[in-house]
């Protein structure tokens, strides 16, 4: 049984149960599609606690990777954007679709990799409930967000901060409003599950550690997205 110690005045045993309690929310994907937890407010009234221990757990799991904040909008579960929003504003009219899709194909791979190298067994469940959440999304906006935090996720996971800003600055040119316009016109029903199947293949290989497995199961995701990608362009021309 849990001590009541003090620390900085609150109940120690309170501290964990808060922290265990919005770590179930997030881990556990109870949240809705856009992947922003309740206010601190809210918590605290839902939790019957107090706002310091809210506020502790929620600095200890934005430590640990699982959830970011950002002033006046919220907490989000995954990781922050990071700050190449200006440099991918500058870029984004020069860069099209695919040749996005070609500079994923040349980080993501890698990422991978890595991830399946560096990955614990916290990790690998984060990366099956955000899967899971990606294929429950239904509407495209969703789908759109919770696909996003399962790559991030990954691309975080391996570990290698260059790499990550790379990926982060692709990933920012990609959230043009007309971009993923056009993403979801290519994604079929038939599309949508064959992106399921080749997730479940990335995060199993991830799961048994093997990094090479890991880079040729997103590469063969990756090429999928690039050839529907690429008819959906071509059939928007004719």
């Amino acid at each position: 049984m849990l001590q009541n110690r003090s620390i900085d005045g609150q109940n120690y045993s309170e501290d964990t149960r808060v922290l265990s309690a919005i770590r179930h929310i997030v881990t556990d994907a109870l949240l809705p599609s856009d992947g922003r937890l309740p206010t601190e407010r809210d918590l605290a009234a839902e939790l019957g606690a107090g706002r310091r221990s809210v506020r502790r757990a929620l600095d200890q799991l934005e430590a640990e990777g699982l959830v970011w904040r950002r002033q006046g909008k919220g907490t989000f579960i995954g990781q922050p954007p990071d700050p190449t929003e200006e440099l991918a504003a500058k870029i984004v009219s020069e860069v099209d679709p695919l040749t996005a899709m070609e500079a994923r194909l040349c980080i993501e791979p890698a990422l991978a990799d890595l991830c399946a190298r560096r990955a614990t067994a916290d990790d690998v469940a984060l990366l099956r409930q955000l899967a899971e959440r990606t294929h429950e999304a239904g509407e495209a906006e969703a789908t759109e967000i919770w696909d996003g935090a399962l790559h991030r996720a990954i691309a975080r996971i391996a570990g290698n901060r260059v790499m990550l800003t790379a990926f982060t600055l692709i990933d920012e040119v990609r959230m043009g409003e007309e971009w993923r316009r056009k993403r979801h016109r290519a994604r079929s029903p038939e599309a949508l599950a064959a992106y399921d199947d080749q997730h479940g293949r990335i995060i199993d290989a991830i799961d048994a550690r093997d990094g090479a497995a890991a880079a040729d199961a997103m590469r063969d995701h990756l090429n999928t997205l690039f050839a529907n990608l690429k008819k959906s362009l071509e059939k928007e021309i004719r």
